[in-house]
């Protein structure tokens, strides 16, 4: 789908669209909450907030670099002897640039500084924020149990596995899981999105946290508060998507913390002393300066970034309630620019949600996510304690439990487990 889009961030809408969002905003207050409001069809992007998620993963080659670094190490010996065995010049000149770029990699991957750690992180997460489609548009808001699955396969036949799923539907909350065990990461958190209406813009307030964790350094954990999304110029003007506030970047271990604003800074979180700079636009090009030396060079270049793609199981081998299959019929209307058909799919979705909530209740079937528990108002994946620290054998448990299909939406009742069958 919208793996490879990269689009901009502006949209002047026609007359009609521009007419149904007035209508809309009419009905509205200022500082009224729009998460119940049945939003237009033409604003949607279309696929799931759970599968948005994914955006942030799409980079992987900015935090696994030694990944890159055992390929080419391994291949040094062949490197050094096409160095020596062949004449042509060319050929002999494309030989050293990839001997120097290994030694390159391999010194980064190497590097035992937390800054320049912190560093990496950092530029991983900035590097999610671009992937989105032309205009100013939003993702489905996934319904209670929904679910996304993926994987990810590096080219030294590593992988990634991935899961997200609607663990609350009032308020939303949107959990999410990602570990590649042979390389020593796991990223996990939840999105609580608050939409607003603020007169001529809404805002979406992305609360909730995202965790970064090496598993080889215990007790490393970079907590990372995402920025607020706006769209401006809804009422009159163009439509502009942007971030606003403030995000944070936190590393308690190392003593390290950014808060990315307009112009942002690294610094220690004790003294407060200042060691990085980063400025430029999150679509477009970012800059990171060492403030101990003055040397200035690209953070991230939206241009000159290839998105890595995610594996994701054809539709008809999905299950029910996961992303693509459960908003297909609606997706497939909005590629097709028939809204009307998009509106009444979804709200055909959003009333069978209604209406399995109606029957829990009446038949007092408590809810449970699938691939989460709660804990102190924090959703923690269900196999975190279970996973075996061998690299292998955790990636093994892993794909079991994520891509099994054996395990039941989490709907729970003395009689056992509820499913819903269409007639």
């Amino acid at each position: 789908m919208a793996d490879e889009e990269l689009c901009n961030d502006t949209e002047v809408l026609d007359e009609e669209p521009r007419s149904i969002l007035l209508g809309l905003i009419s009905q509205l207050r200022k500082g009224m909450d729009l998460h119940r409001v049945t939003l237009p069809t033409f604003v949607l992007e279309p696929r799931s907030m759970l599968e948005r998620i994914t955006d942030f993963m799409s980079h992987p080659e900015l935090i696994l670099r030694y990944v890159l670094c055992k390929i080419l190490y391994t291949s040094r010996t062949a490197f050094e002897h096409f160095l020596t065995e062949q004449v042509s010049l060319v050929k002999f000149q494309v030989a050293h640039l990839m001997l120097k770029y290994q030694n390159i990699v391999y010194s980064v991957s190497k590097e035992e500084d937390p800054v320049k750690r912190f560093v990496n992180v950092m530029r991983y997460y900035l590097s999610g924020w671009h992937i989105k489609p032309k205009g100013v548009k939003k993702p489905y808001n996934p319904v209670l149990g929904e679910h996304f699955r993926a994987r990810w396969q590096f080219p030294d036949n590593t992988e990634a596995l991935f899961v997200s799923e609607q663990v609350s539907h009032h308020p939303p909350i949107s959990a999410y899981y990602y570990a590649s065990p042979e390389n020593n990461l796991i990223i996990a958190g939840d999105i609580r999105p608050k939409s607003k209406f603020l007169g001529n813009s809404a805002a979406t307030l992305m609360q909730g946290e995202s965790k970064i964790f090496f598993t080889n350094r215990p007790g490393e954990v970079y907590r990372i508060a995402m920025p607020n999304v706006y769209a401006r110029g809804i009422l009159f003007g163009r439509m502009v998507l942007e971030l606003g506030d403030n995000s944070t970047v936190k590393c308690e271990k190392n003593d390290l913390v950014c808060e990315l604003e307009f112009r942002t800074k690294i610094k220690r979180e004790s003294t407060g002393e200042s060691l990085y700079e980063i400025t430029g636009k999150w679509s477009d090009i970012m800059y990171i300066k060492d403030l101990r030396t003055g040397l200035k060079e690209v953070l991230f270049n939206v241009h000159e970034s290839k998105i890595y793609p995610k594996i994701v199981s054809p539709e008809e081998e999905q299950e029910e309630n996961e992303s693509r299959r459960l908003w297909s019929k609606v997706t497939n209307a909005l590629i097709g620019r028939n809204l009307d058909l998009a509106t009444e799919e979804k709200t055909l979705i959003e009333d069978n949600q209604r209406n399995e909530a109606k029957l829990r209740e009446a038949e007092g079937i408590d809810w449970r996510p699938r691939y989460f528990l709660s804990d102190n108002d924090e959703f923690k994946f269900k196999q975190t304690t279970h996973i075996s620290k061998d690299p292998q054998t955790a990636k093994h448990q892993l794909e079991s439990f994520i891509f099994s299909s054996n395990s039941p939406p989490g709907f729970h009742s003395p009689n056992g487990p509820y499913h819903h069958h269409d007639d």
